[in-house]
């Protein structure tokens, strides 16, 4: 009798326990058509589906804190949330809508869980209530893609990088543990797109992934850095890391898990849950102006027809604020060679910073300076207030190339001492953004991207890469493409000329990258001297602003096409289209217009721009939102189109 009394309750507990490692949280999306649900067992699992569709089978998510990794519910929590957010610095839009449901589980392990589910996409992050000091030894995010599909994948060979990386096509089953990626990186179970990123990175390790051999991928960390090397004026590598991810105390939440969905390509292009998801900014940025900056770097100072010595000096300068004068755009940027590398206070023989900023400001222009991370580190308080006396507006700060806890709390410290001083950043030599835009408003964009600037030594810039970054790398946050070449050429006429570089596909493919490509720091990278010898199209990019009051994606296809059309603060309309090597025609609707009628000027690939890829055509139309709009882009081919109202 008591051997059967034990074994009712072996099996009462067997049972009970059943429940627990079965037990399930279910949430869903504010239209009900994407459903999460977790379950809870040796670590958290969750599944995605999207219109009742599998495509995230049950996946593992964990954050092991110094062995606090048993996982039972002491509370659950749900809410639903709608509100609008208005940015600081708009990007796609001057409103954002922020509408989401929400679950919390709070387990017994002094750690919470957090998802929230919006229209477009879902996304998690793990929350500590722990107090004192503590270590995260790792963390387990896994996505178990459901059934076949293909990645866009920026694939790297180690976490030292500049992430600037071709997306590849693979296969998911291609997609095996040997294939490091940053983010953020696209993938497509089925007929839809996900896109996976991270946002709200502070004080912590960025996510990578690597493919698991079966169908997805998972993440993966730079661990904290033990020993580290100088190998350069502005090289700093990690030789040998720390067996945990980050140091901790107290309560913290940790970086967002982001995963977009997109049943059509385009849908891509308007979701900003980066920015939704960004830690809320705190203090005054009102001072933050966006605007355009002419770049020096990218054709080595090569201005001509001239009458001085071009080069670093402050003659050349002048003349890029003259041009910038000319054309209203709002900044200059000395990048590299304007000081020592290894002394921000030592200028170039030939420059004086505080004469060309007192010049600038009497053409209404203002300036910008680049530093390598480095030396800017050793130098920051110091070099900053300088830099503020001088009446410098902003700062490119470059090279980092990491993003361990260390170097991801180095960009907020820069953050932070920039805006005591009303200056704009740029991070180049940097890891994607994070929703930075959110939360300090004056980082204005950063690099992480293949750019323009390969343009000066490889082919690799091709149509079908610059169509492909507004679906990939563009969807984490604004990037410093540096578009603005005027030497457009084909593939068979492409040749390195680091000093008077050339760009592949046609004249308005490059210009179409203004109305594509978000940057509220956005750049002209070509020599002055070519802009003055280009008035047509600087017609247009006089105009074009360099933020958006709203975005309308009007068609696309990852790495082959994408048209945009993107309202100006002022209520002008831009139109903007670009194609790969493949020449397409479009019929386009304008119902995104108000009623009544608008001129419309356009500049579109000129009838022999097959062959000559400068040629181009303007022309003015009368348009209404009932006008049908048809387009022809050149192989390699671009359009844009400014809609004014009269």
């Amino acid at each position: 009798m008591k051997f059967i009394k034990i074994l009712i309750l072996a099996l009462l507990f067997s049972y009970a326990t059943g429940i627990q490692a079965q037990q399930k949280h279910v949430l869903y999306s504010p239209d009900h058509k994407i459903e999460v649900t977790l379950s809870i067992a040796d670590s958290v699992y969750y599944t995605v589906k999207v219109d009742q569709k599998e495509l995230i089978s049950a996946s593992a998510i964990s954050l092991d804190v110094e062995g606090k990794n048993k996982w039972k519910v002491a509370k659950t929590s749900n809410a639903k949330h709608n509100d609008v957010l208005h940015p600081v610095v708009w990007q796609k839009s001057k409103d954002v809508a922020d509408v989401y449901n929400q679950l919390r589980l709070d387990f017994n392990n002094g750690l919470a869980l957090e998802w929230k589910a919006f229209d477009n996409g879902v996304s998690w992050r793990w929350l500590s209530k722990l107090k004192g000091d503590f270590l995260v030894k790792s963390e387990t995010a896994k996505f178990n893609f459901k059934g076949s599909g293909k990645a866009w994948y920026p694939q790297e060979e180690q976490f030292f990088s500049h992430n600037e990386r071709e997306y590849k096509n693979y296969s998911l089953n291609q997609l095996d543990d040997k294939k490091l990626a940053s983010l953020p990186a696209l993938f497509q179970v089925g007929d839809v797109k996900l896109l996976l990123t991270e946002s709200d990175l502070f004080n912590y390790a960025g996510m990578w992934l690597r493919g698991t051999g079966k169908g997805g991928v998972r993440g993966v960390f730079p661990a904290y850095p033990k020993v580290k090397a100088i190998t350069s004026d502005r090289d700093e590598q990690v030789k040998q890391r720390e067996d945990y991810l980050a140091k901790a105390n107290g309560e913290q939440n940790f970086p967002w898990r982001v995963i977009m969905v997109a049943r059509e390509d385009k849908d891509i292009l308007v979701n900003q849950m980066p920015y939704l998801l960004g830690r809320p900014s705190t203090g005054d940025f009102s001072w933050v102006k966006p605007g355009k900056v002419q770049w020096d770097w990218w054709h080595y100072n090569n201005v001509y027809e001239v009458d001085f010595k071009a080069g670093i000096n402050n003659d050349t300068y002048k003349y890029y604020i003259d041009v910038a004068s000319k054309y209203g755009i709002e900044y200059v940027l000395l990048d590299e060679g304007w000081c020592d590398t290894r002394d921000l206070m030592k200028q170039a023989p030939g420059i004086d910073v505080a004469e060309l900023a007192v010049y600038a400001k009497s053409k209404n222009v203002d300036l910008l300076l680049w530093s390598s991370w480095l030396v800017l580190d050793k130098q920051l308080d110091m070099a900053l207030d300088q830099f503020q006396k001088w009446g410098i507006k902003g700062i490119k700060v470059d090279f980092m190339q990491r993003d361990d806890q260390e170097m991801v709390n180095y960009y907020e410290k820069v953050a932070i001492a920039a805006a005591k001083r009303k200056l704009l950043v740029d991070f180049h030599g940097a890891y994607k953004p994070t929703g930075w835009l959110r939360t300090y408003p004056n980082i204005m964009t950063s690099e992480g991207v293949l750019g323009n600037e390969i343009s000066k030594f490889a082919g690799s810039i091709t149509p079908s890469h610059t169509a492909t970054l507004p679906f990939t790398r563009m969807a984490a946050g604004p990037m410093d493409f540096t578009p603005g070449g005027m030497r457009n050429v084909h593939k068979k006429e492409w040749a390195a000329a680091p000093a008077e570089p050339m760009t592949l596909g046609t004249r308005c493919n490059q210009m179409a990258m203004y109305v594509i490509y978000e940057s509220p720091l956005q750049m002209l990278c070509d020599i002055p001297t070519h802009y003055l010898k280009e008035p047509q199209s600087m017609e247009f990019i006089k105009a074009v602003p360099a933020v958006w009051a709203k975005t309308v994606a009007l068609n696309g296809k990852v790495g082959e096409y994408v048209t945009m059309a993107r309202q100006a603060a002022n209520g002008d309309w831009y139109l903007g289209a670009m194609t790969d090597w493949t020449g397409r025609d479009f019929e386009l609707s304008l119902s995104f217009l108000s009623e009544g009628e608008y001129e419309m000027q356009v500049w579109k690939d000129g009838i022999n721009a097959d062959k000559n890829a400068k040629d181009f055509k303007m022309e003015t139309l009368k348009v209404n939102r009932n006008t049908p709009l048809r387009i022809k882009l050149a192989s390699g081919g671009g359009y844009v189109a400014r809609l004014i109202k009269r």
